[in-house]
């Protein structure tokens, strides 16, 4: 039980809650436009139906994703695609809506289509997840850690989506920090990959340093992006 309590822990699972609270917000779209045409009287059961098969499924991916996290250069592949997200989280394209979520006035024809949703919207979540679970320091524990972590987001996502999302808007450096934050686990992902071990020293300062070198690069290539964005949008009118 006491290894529950170390920081390693808790620090990894308030990775995993931020990452899903700041990867959600689509997530929460499309269970709004999923369930849009329920009667009022089931919608909350579409969005909750919804969202636990959605978990279930994550918890599945997941798994799967620690897994092959354990191939060789795959971690690093992995730490490329977070660079990614985090990038794209910094530079959201304005255009990006979700008209082609059909909404159901069945309740489990929307379920369906949260579920069906959330599987071809999860990669950016998944890829996460599995590498801030890797940050806890003990590799029994990750997948208790997934499911914890998951479990603990499921209020805040399906209740607290819509304040956090106006928080957002509010205080835009939430967004940094979570693109940030996507750079870190990248960095420390390398690190530990099957492949490179024998190359990168395994001590705690080359953890540090390498998340912190993550966690600038995403947020060096957002601000070149969103520099370079009112250029090629007056080239393009």
């Amino acid at each position: 039980m006491e290894e529950f309590l170390t920081a390693h822990f808790w620090f990894a699972v308030g990775q995993i809650i931020m990452i899903d609270i700041l990867l959600g917000g689509d997530n929460a779209v499309v269970i709004a436009l999923a369930c849009r045409q329920l009667p009022a009287h089931q919608r909350t059961k579409g969005i909750l139906w919804g969202t636990a098969g959605a978990i279930v499924l994550r918890v599945i991916l997941i798994f799967f994703a620690l897994t092959l996290l354990a191939i060789p250069f795959l971690k690093f592949v992995g730490a490329v695609l977070l660079i990614w997200i985090g990038v794209k989280l910094l530079t959201p394209d304005e255009d990006e809506d979700h008209g082609n979520i059909q909404g159901s006035d069945k309740l489990w024809g929307a379920v369906k289509t949260v579920i069906i949703a959330d599987l071809v919207m999860s990669i950016d979540n998944v890829i996460a997840i599995a590498g801030a679970a890797q940050t806890s320091g003990n590799a029994d524990h990750q997948m208790p850690l997934v499911i914890f972590g998951l479990l603990v987001s499921i209020p805040i996502i399906v209740w607290g989506s819509q304040l956090v999302l106006k928080l957002m808007d509010r205080f835009p450096i939430i967004i940094t920090v979570g693109g940030m934050l996507l750079g870190w686990i990248a960095g420390t992902m390398v690190q530990t990959d099957p492949g490179l071990v024998a190359y990168i020293p395994q001590d705690k300062a080359w953890g540090y340093g390498l998340g912190v070198a993550g966690a600038l690069l995403v947020l060096a290539l957002g601000k070149i992006i969103l520099a370079r964005r009112p250029a090629q949008d007056e080239a393009s009118s």
